[in-house]
């Protein structure tokens, strides 16, 4: 697996899991650990692409993180499609924020799979 870029990979402040979505969280994500899943992570990334320009889309990941903000960049809980528009990333990234403040990440982001 390739190593991410973490040249261009924008987080946002760790968010604490809200119970809701912590229970959605043990139930679906695989590598789940009470002990150190306790926040989101949610980051705007550039994925660059395979020319002779650099070139970059943007995606939104969201990863299960501790207090320190630990996370497994191997296991995100959620990845957004690829946009062209860096400004749309960043758009879909505060509102997955207010969502996760809400404690309504896992219904935000199943929402955003669906559409």
């Amino acid at each position: 697996m390739k190593t991410p870029n973490y040249h261009d990979f924008y987080q946002k402040a760790l968010i604490p899991i809200g119970r809701n979505d912590l229970k959605i969280l043990k139930d679906t994500y695989v590598s789940f650990s009470e002990s150190s899943h306790t926040h989101w992570l949610i980051a705007v990334e550039g994925v660059q692409l395979p020319q002779s320009k650099i070139y970059f889309h943007w995606k939104v990941s969201i990863y299960p993180a501790n207090d320190e903000g630990d996370f497994n960049w191997k296991k995100p809980y959620y990845c957004s499609a690829n946009m062209e528009n860096m400004d749309q990333a960043i758009a879909l990234a505060s509102s997955l924020m207010k969502s996760s403040r809400k404690d309504e990440l896992s219904s935000a982001v199943l929402l955003e799979k669906i559409s």
